[in-house]
């Protein structure tokens, strides 16, 4: 009997990433709730066991598409949460922004978001698993938040969930103004929450 060749985690992440991809494709294409796995089985070019070994349902797609999307989030918030000194929280937004300005080309991953969105709304699981993404990224805020607070841009009694709350919904609230209108551009947006924080 000759031994099982071991597969390298090179190889095994670079299915995954076919997979991703593929079902990410699908789903710009054909919206998440039409898209079946057999169809991304077959933008894939994969064989259905090959797939359902990474992936056992399209949450599970969904789950890796937005971890992608939110690690990359998170990844910008921490850069930004150690500058020193820490950076105004109208200047963290605006990076925040130029991150998700980079998701949303034709293919970016955050013009499915609004897709998920609504599947949540009737899927408790998916519910679940967007919630806790955004609780995540609200972390990140708040931490920048409590820095403001040590600078003094943010008055000390604020609640720093509160404030981050307010900020996640300016990120969420460009992101669909984008998606449904393609403006305002950045700047633009940028300098009207910077005259809402000016006294």
């Amino acid at each position: 009997m000759y031994p099982v060749p071991r597969v390298s985690p090179e190889h095994l992440a670079a299915r995954r990433r076919q997979i991703v991809d593929a079902a990410r494709r699908c789903f710009l294409r054909e919206g998440f709730h039409r898209t079946t796995m057999q169809d991304v089985i077959a933008e894939a070019g994969l064989s259905v066991g090959a797939v359902y070994r990474y992936f056992p349902s399209k949450a599970d797609l969904i789950s890796a598409i937005a971890e992608e999307a939110v690690g990359g989030a998170e990844a910008v918030l921490d850069e930004v949460r150690h500058r020193e000194p820490p950076p105004p929280l109208a200047e963290a937004l605006d990076r925040a922004l130029a991150y998700v300005e980079t998701q949303l080309g034709d293919d970016g991953v955050l013009r499915i978001a609004v897709q998920v969105w609504g599947e949540a709304q009737r899927d408790r699981a998916l519910a679940t698993l967007v919630a806790g993404k955004y609780d995540h990224v609200r972390g990140y805020l708040a931490a920048l938040v409590r820095r403001a607070q040590d600078t003094g841009e943010v008055a000390a009694d604020a609640d720093p969930d509160a404030v981050a709350s307010a900020m996640l919904a300016l990120i969420l609230g460009w992101l669909l103004q984008q998606l449904l209108t393609g403006r305002p551009d950045r700047a633009t947006y940028i300098a009207g929450v910077r005259a809402l924080l000016t006294p």
